[in-house]
């Protein structure tokens, strides 16, 4: 057994998909390793192919370990309204794995409306809490659930400031993103079902002589009701509507297709009694109700009206168009009149306010025509009130549910929230994507053989292989299992050249290995250095190594003669970038020997920018008010902001390694003449990793 120091609480077996052994299954009396269970297995392959749609220099890491004792809960309430990729509105219990929805994707400086895939759905019980906005809107969810605010954060239902990952909350000054509450969908009722066939007969043409209809002006010299619509959706539900109510008709192909065009379609007459019953159930009412007008519209809209460029209008004449403004003001829709250039008196009646408005139309009154109302590219923009008014704990644990999507994210009740994007790998082990990835860790006890194997392969290319590009290879479980020398072993005796990025002084137990490696074929360590400040540690990085003993391993590094650099990052406005704070770090990565010294600029990605507003809004709320000015609809500063606070990181000339190990100056932050076994600084995008 690998765990040294540690008493062996219980032992069992268990199989898991995809191993050929039963995994050994042990829970250990530490007070780390309480309340988990870790699952030794003989995994079959070590080395990860990164997906080329990662930002990042390499192509190739090993992970030794899967499930993490460090995972949130995003959780909420099942009979929250999630938004399906047709438009439309399902409970969130109710969604299952391989369902559409909307999700959120980057493009250029927006974020914009995109259909995704649900991967997972699971449930958990957990203490729930009441989230109210200022336009009314309420969720339920768990105290981890987050949210994106309007500055492009996101931001904890509830927050924590002294623990595992300190995370911010949310406070009355966040404003959510989105569009608001989501209308509830109508009943299908007989006023609904009457006000639909009023809407779509009577928008397609007149009643009775069917002479023409709008939009193909065909002739057909009969009488009935005739509509033609190149979508079946509406007229399977007209056709379903009038059989309901007694009236049958037939479906059939209006004309022929133009140009490969779709045929529009039609519902024909049958007997004059059904086309007097039709007329009969489409009089206009004296006194219309809420579920007709619902209903009207709906029709009217499927009849004559589209979707299109974030721009969505009904047109229609005489009568109709009258029905059509007095349902709008029933349902409390704003409208603008537009009239059209055509001799028909034809009326244009456009629905005003933007996203938020046209989805409360679609949800009210739920047209048939799912292409009408799609807003895949829709820039998440938003004139709906979402100040947070309140978050009230509701004093007691309920059924909470999750997804995980594509895109990372979902709308739910018209606000982006966040998901779970690793808990559905535990799927695959037979495991359930709530408590168990968090709880049944799987440590691949075999990881060096198997990663020997791989490396030793005459086909293997001798790539960059960079460890800690996804969790940190030396956290605390790592001084009990030891896996890590033997996955340098490996890369010493294959010639393959490698790279580490860690917090922890735990890398300098195995340095005469990584001296091997380097002298082969090249090594390179990194250690992050954001803050030498005692508040900014622990506020950020609480159970991390003091950032001096980290300092202390990147000398002990150097005077081995391993390239060890160290980054300075992110500098922060106002509270690392002093720049007698920065040069006392300089100076000591000087004194340290270290190989090259990178600067990079906050940039308030993801949980980077909750983590530091959450420490702005605890230590130094003077200057909240500078970063939300600062970072205004953007993850970035301005450009002259960048330049002053990269500028800080380069006072001095390259540090070369001499033949000893000692060094001869500091690198400039954006400098190219990197030395050849040195690990590449991580991009921007990979900030986070530097915390």
């Amino acid at each position: 057994m690998r765990w040294d120091e540690l008493t062996l609480e219980s032992e069992a077996s268990h199989a898991l998909p995809g191993y050929r052994e039963p995994a050994t299954v042990r829970t250990f009396d530490a007070p780390e390793a309480m309340d988990v269970r870790f699952y030794e297995v003989r995994a079959r392959s070590a080395l990860n192919r990164v997906p080329k749609s990662s930002r990042v220099p390499f192509r190739w890491t090993i992970n030794p370990y899967r499930g993490c004792t460090h995972a949130c809960h995003y959780c909420l309430h099942g009979d929250t309204p999630i938004l399906m990729a047709d438009g439309r509105a399902k409970p969130l219990a109710d969604l299952q794995a391989g369902d559409a929805v909307y999700g959120t994707v980057g493009s250029g400086s927006h974020r914009r409306y995109a259909p995704t895939e649900v991967l997972d759905h699971w449930s958990t019980v957990k203490r729930a809490y009441r989230i109210t906005l200022a336009d009314g809107t309420e969720l339920v969810a768990s105290a981890d659930h987050r949210f994106l605010t309007a500055t492009g954060t996101w931001r904890h239902v509830m927050g924590r400031e002294r623990g595992h990952s300190p995370r911010p909350q949310l406070t009355r000054s966040d404003e959510l993103i989105g569009t608001g509450a989501f209308a509830d969908a109508p009943e299908q009722s007989i006023e609904y079902r009457l006000g639909y066939l009023c809407g779509i007969l009577r928008a397609r043409g007149p009643v009775g002589s069917y002479e023409r209809a709008w939009v193909y002006r065909i002739s057909t010299g009969g009488h009935g009701l005739r509509p033609a619509l190149v979508d079946l959706e509406p007229l399977q539900r007209t056709r379903d509507f009038l059989a309901s109510l007694g009236v049958e008709r037939e479906g059939f192909p209006f004309i022929a297709a133009v140009s490969g065009a779709r045929p529009p379609s039609a519902i024909g007459r049958q007997e004059p009694a059904s086309d007097a019953a039709t007329r009969a159930l489409i009089e206009w009412p004296g006194h219309p109700s809420e579920g007709w007008c619902r209903g009207f519209l709906a029709g009217v809209f499927d009849a004559e009206g589209g979707y299109v460029s974030g721009s969505l209008r009904i047109s229609s004449t005489g009568e109709t168009t009258d029905h059509i403004l007095g349902s709008l003001t029933a349902l409390g829709l704003p409208y603008a009149i537009e009239d059209a250039p055509c001799a028909d008196a034809l009326r244009i009646v456009r629905i005003a306010g933007g996203l938020h408005t046209h989805l409360r139309f679609f949800h009210l009154v739920d047209p048939a025509t799912t292409r009408k109302r799609l807003i895949d590219g829709t820039a998440l923009t938003s004139n709906a009130g979402l100040r947070v008014a309140a978050v009230e704990p509701l004093g007691m644990e309920v059924p909470l549910f999750d997804i995980t999507t594509g895109t990372g994210d979902f709308i739910a009740n018209g606000v982006v929230s966040h998901n779970c994007f690793a808990r559905p790998t535990h799927r695959y082990l037979d495991f359930d994507a709530g408590r168990d990835f968090e709880r049944e860790i799987v440590v691949k006890v075999n990881v060096p053989e198997v990663a020997r194997a791989e490396l030793m392969r005459p086909s293997w290319g001798r790539e960059h292989v960079a460890l800690g590009t996804n969790t940190d290879p030396y956290q605390w479980v790592e001084s009990r299992y030891k896996l890590m020398p033997g996955i340098w072993e490996a890369m010493r005796d294959s010639g393959t050249p490698c790279s580490v990025l860690t917090k922890s002084p735990l890398l300098l137990r195995d340095l005469d290995l990584m001296k091997e490696i380097h002298e082969r074929v090249g090594f390179a360590a990194n250690l992050s250095i954001p803050t030498l400040d005692e508040k900014a540690w622990r506020a950020t990085e609480p159970h991390t190594p003091h950032p001096r003993k980290r300092i202390e391993a990147v000398a002990e590094i150097n005077r081995a003669g391993v390239p060890c650099g160290v980054l300075i990052a992110p500098l922060m406005p106002g509270i690392n970038d002093d720049p007698k704070q920065v040069e006392e770090i300089l100076g000591l990565c000087a004194e340290a020997g270290a190989v090259n010294v990178g600067g990079i600029a906050l940039h308030l990605r993801g949980e980077v920018k909750d983590l530091w507003m959450d420490w702005l809004r605890s230590n130094r709320p003077d200057l909240v008010a500078h970063y939300e000015c600062l970072y205004a609809g953007s993850a970035y500063a301005p450009k002259a902001e960048q330049q002053r606070l990269a500028g800080l990181a380069r006072p001095g000339a390259r540090i070369t390694p001499s033949a000893d190990g000692s060094a001869r100056g500091i690198a400039r932050s954006g400098d190219r003449e990197a030395d050849p076994g040195a690990m590449p600084a991580p991009r921007e995008p990979e900030q986070t990793k530097l915390f």
